[in-house]
């Protein structure tokens, strides 16, 4: 799980897919919130798309790449969690605080990925990492 919190970590800028409520793939821009006791949260607002699709169909999957052009393929199933310390937590990053200001914000919701399962692959030869 480490080395796939490296890569998320260092690559701050993700892209979220899941399959919008018309049925047609939705992908967005996103950011990995942190690590906790093995699983992989997230964070969003309750009154965006995003949030709408994930509660009609949770089945996501979450992509990025580096500068190198090694890659990170990641899905599972989001779990909304009303989790205090988790949304506490994700207040340290700065972006997030200046969306939601406080952990108390009723549009803010955390999600983590139930049976995460990926790949970290690249254009060089290297195997593949999955997990």
């Amino acid at each position: 799980m480490k080395r796939v919190v490296d890569f998320l970590q260092a690559n701050p800028v993700q892209y979220l897919a899941t399959v919008g409520r018309d049925g047609k793939a939705k992908c967005r821009p996103f950011m990995f919130a942190l690590e906790r006791d093995g699983k992989l949260w997230f964070c969003t607002n309750n009154q965006k798309d995003v949030y709408k699709d994930m509660q009609a169909n949770p089945e996501i999957e979450v992509s990025i790449s580096d500068a190198s052009y090694a890659w990170l393929r990641l899905h599972g199933k989001a779990v909304f969690e009303n989790n205090r310390e988790i949304k506490e937590a994700c207040m340290a990053n700065p972006i997030v605080k200046g969306q939601y200001q406080t952990a108390d914000n009723p549009i803010f919701e955390v999600f983590y990925l139930e049976d995460p399962h990926g790949v970290i692959a690249d254009f060089n030869g290297n195997p593949p990492y999955e997990f």
